[in-house]
This record gives C-alpha cells, sequence and structure tokens, in this order.
C-alpha cells in the first residue's frame, strides 16, 4: 500500500494566524502518532503581508521539505489567493474565505475542487473575530480528516490552556469555532 502524504498550504493576511493554524495542528497531528513537517513563511506580514504555512503530514517518513503541488490550499485574502494560486492543480481542494471580497476569476483555473466558506462573516456573527484561525482549523480538519476533534481541542488547550485559565469562556468560544468550521465543510 502506497504512503499517502497530505500536502497542505494556508494562507492568509499578517495577523489572520495562519501560523497559529499550523503549529496547533502540526501538534494535534504528530500527538496522534502522525509524522509532520511544518515550514512558516513570512516576513513583514505585521504590517500587512502574506503569510504561508506549508504542512505535509503522514503515517510514514517524509522524505521531501518542499512540494510543489498541495492537496488542499486555505486562502483567506484575495492576496493570498494570487500567492498560492501556483500551488494548485487538478487534484488540489482549493478553499477560499468568500467573506473578503476574493474575485472568483482570479481563482486557479484547474482545481480538483473549489470551495467557498464565509469564515470572517460566520466569525463576527457567531463567535469574536479572535477566533478566526480556530475557525479555519475546523474547516481544515473537516476536509482532510487529517486528525479528530479530540485531538485538536488537546492541542488547543496545550497551546492556549494558560488563555484558558485566565478566561474559561475563551475555552468554550474556541471549542465551539473550531466545531462549527468543521460544520461549515460538510464534517
Amino acid at each position: 500500500m502506497a504512503q499517502k502524504i497530505l500536502r497542505i498550504v494556508i494562507a492568509g493576511e499578517g495577523g489572520q494566524g495562519v501560523q497559529a493554524i499550523a503549529n496547533i495542528l502540526s501538534e494535534a497531528a504528530y500527538n496522534k502518532g502522525k509524522q509532520v513537517l511544518y515550514i512558516p513563511n513570512f516576513g513583514v506580514e505585521q504590517r500587512g503581508g502574506v503569510s504561508i504555512a506549508f504542512m505535509q503530514i503522514s503515517n510514514g517518513p517524509i522524505d521531501t521539505m518542499k512540494f510543489a503541488k498541495a492537496d488542499i490550499v486555505i486562502a483567506l485574502s484575495p492576496r493570498s489567493v494570487a500567492r498560492t494560486a501556483q500551488y494548485a492543480d487538478k487534484r488540489t481542494l482549493f478553499v477560499y474565505d468568500s467573506s473578503n471580497e476574493i474575485d472568483e476569476t482570479s481563482l486557479p483555473a484547474i482545481t480538483k475542487k473549489t470551495m467557498a466558506i464565509p469564515a470572517i462573516d460566520i466569525v463576527k456573527t457567531e463567535f469574536h473575530p479572535i477566533v478566526l484561525n480556530i475557525f479555519v482549523m475546523g474547516a481544515v480538519i473537516g476536509v482532510t480528516k487529517v486528525v479528530d476533534l479530540e485531538a485538536a481541542k488537546a492541542a488547543l488547550e496545550d497551546k492556549l490552556g494558560y488563555k484558558f485559565a485566565k478566561n474559561p469562556s475563551l475555552r468554550e468560544m474556541n471549542f465551539a469555532a473550531l466545531q462549527r468550521g468543521m460544520q461549515e465543510v460538510g464534517a
């Protein structure tokens, strides 16, 4: 049986929590016994640049650090669509935030499927903007099934437990946003 490596690209504007998504998801996958490679790509994001996270997750060894095409791309802004289109091909699920005025003609022409999710709108309406990244992480988990909900919650607890201890309502909101992101993509 051939080993399956899941290649993921997540991109957004600095401050949208792209690197936090990749970091927490990497930890959740690693804690479930998977091999994980996470490479952050950022520079001047704090001043409005695009932040990109490259991830590979597998049940076996990952033999190369880079990849040309992704199995899934998550783009949270118009500029991140432009920066990540090169990683899409006929096998790629391209997910974008439809709340963000993304011109659909800018989406990659060749993908397995494109999926619009109104992430920012949902988070603003149902939660608080601070959980946008956790909602998006839920969407990633929902479409990839790379980890289960409990593993994701455990990784969130590990990374954000100190904040949850100070404000327990943050735990509930983050866990609810995680589950809502999964539901939004049909998981």
